[in-house]
């Protein structure tokens, strides 16, 4: 009678396939999540690209003059979707980077406190009830960008007031899109909170997404942007409505209202140690 063999793996075998197949998911599965997140960055900059063109089509339709401080009970609400409301219908699927778009209060504001609205790296800010003089608002404010608060034209005798203490004269505000080196402005940026007001005496955060100062401190805004949300960069849209990757710290480089002081004692030209940063931002590359 002829016998029958049957081939077959053995158990060495079988541990040396499945050793290999976790050695390659080991390999690959980093560098997946890297092409991931770099998609995903890839969207947020075409998010702001869209914002840009949106703020572009405010200023036009006002001269080149940018919008005027209002301060009322929900100021704090007022800027950017309050300013652009006229153009930005339908731009919910814009609001949010692709890594950030999880609400810190997806369900608004049960009490008018702002504090549980607060974003953080990869938490989007809002909902944040709209002021009761936009009638055209259908849906609470939420966003994953923050915009350049000098971006305006100062109120109250050319004076700033915020959380108390008076913050600025009117010089420091640029008022206007018609100005010089406009690809060095910044207007909205990755951010846990939808405004900053950055000085370059401003200090770097202790942690990825501290925000110590918030809701009415003003002292060290520059922490609501230096979030580490695309591996030492965040996105931005500039005042020439270009779009790049913007360093953690070259954050201080960039001209945030008239009187900047793009050599401040946080950048190369200020002669900055390197144990001078965080521990957290040490690794970033020097600006």
């Amino acid at each position: 009678m002829k016998r029958w063999t049957y081939g077959g793996f053995t158990l060495v075998e079988l541990l040396v396939v499945i050793a290999t197949i976790a050695l390659l998911l080991a390999i690959l599965m980093p560098a997946l999540h890297r092409a991931r997140r770099q998609a995903m960055s890839v969207v947020c900059r075409s998010n702001l690209r869209q914002w840009g063109a949106i703020f572009k089509m405010y200023t036009d339709g006002s001269e080149g003059h940018l919008p005027k401080q209002e301060f009322y009970a929900m100021a704090m609400c007022e800027p950017w979707m309050y300013w652009m409301r006229h153009y930005s219908a339908g731009t919910e699927g814009i609001r949010c980077c692709p890594l950030a778009v999880k609400l810190a209060n997806p369900s608004g504001q049960p009490d008018g406190s702002m504090r549980n609205s607060v974003g953080s790296t990869f938490v989007a800010w809002g909902k944040l009830k709209p002021p009761l003089k936009d009638g055209l608002a259908k849906d609470y404010y939420y966003s994953s960008y923050g915009m350049n608060s000098w971006l305006s034209v100062p109120d109250r005798g050319g004076r700033i007031i915020v959380g108390g203490p008076q913050i600025s004269m009117a010089n420091n505000f640029w008022e206007t899109v018609n100005v010089g080196m406009a690809s060095n402005v910044p207007l909205f940026l990755d951010s846990w909170w939808w405004c900053a007001w950055v000085k370059d005496t401003d200090t770097p955060p202790q942690y990825d997404g501290e925000n110590t100062q918030f809701p009415c401190g003003c002292r060290n805004s520059i922490h609501r942007f230096c979030i580490n949300r695309h591996d030492g960069f965040v996105n931005a849209v500039f005042m020439d409505y270009s779009v790049r990757m913007v360093g953690l710290k070259q954050l201080w480089t960039l001209r945030w209202h008239r009187e900047f002081n793009t050599a401040n004692s946080w950048t190369r030209a200020g002669r900055v140690g390197v144990n001078q940063w965080p521990q957290w931002m040490r690794r970033f590359k020097d600006y």
